[in-house]
């Protein structure tokens, strides 16, 4: 039995490569109409490219519906817009998919703070921006399905990433709260 998503709308964060875009095409190919966010950026956030719009041309070349955003997970009201047009082309928000993150890598001991601080506002104020930006209408549709891409790194550690690991196992946290809260609303 596949398992279908039609009639629903997906937005998937860092959809421009890697993880984040194997979501998406997947997301498309069984029926979602999908918002592809990434700033195209490198692995650590520096740059930008144009890597949101050629998964759409993927997702479109295949059949599927899909629109590219660049807006950044850290600027809230970016995330507030980008959530205004998904319901303005697509008719609803059913599913977000929290995964931009980047990298900024070395010990703790080598680590400068703003390299801390940016690793824990993408990953974690990344998702909080874009889960508050939805919230309220996954709330009034009764439908809601969020997930968190999260790290081992949070749980067992990784040398070299102690903000990696802060960030992600922050990520559980939010989402294990999030689950009770939105149980009731049929959020997920």
């Amino acid at each position: 039995m596949t398992v279908s998503f039609k009639d629903k709308v997906a937005i998937v964060t860092g959809a421009g490569g890697g993880l984040g875009k194997a979501y998406a095409l997947e997301l498309a190919k069984r029926g979602a109409k999908v918002v592809v966010n990434d700033l195209g950026g490198a692995r650590d956030g520096t740059g930008t490219s144009d890597a949101a719009a050629q998964v759409v041309e993927e997702i479109k070349s295949a059949g599927g519906e899909a629109m590219a955003n660049g807006g950044s997970v850290t600027e809230y009201e970016q995330m507030v817009e980008m959530v205004a047009k998904a319901k303005e082309a697509f008719g609803g928000v059913h599913i977000l998919i929290n995964n931009a993150g980047i990298l900024r890598d070395k010990s703790f001991a080598k680590m400068d703070m703003p390299d801390f601080n940016l690793v824990l506002q993408v990953h974690v104020m990344g998702s909080a921006n874009c889960t508050k930006a939805v919230w309220d209408t996954m709330r009034d549709q009764a439908y809601g399905r969020i997930l968190m891409t999260t790290s081992s790194t949070g749980l067992y550690g990784n040398f070299g990433q102690a903000n990696y690991g802060a960030a992600k196992l922050g990520l559980a946290g939010f989402t294990k709260t999030l689950h009770l809260e939105g149980a009731k609303y049929n959020v997920r």
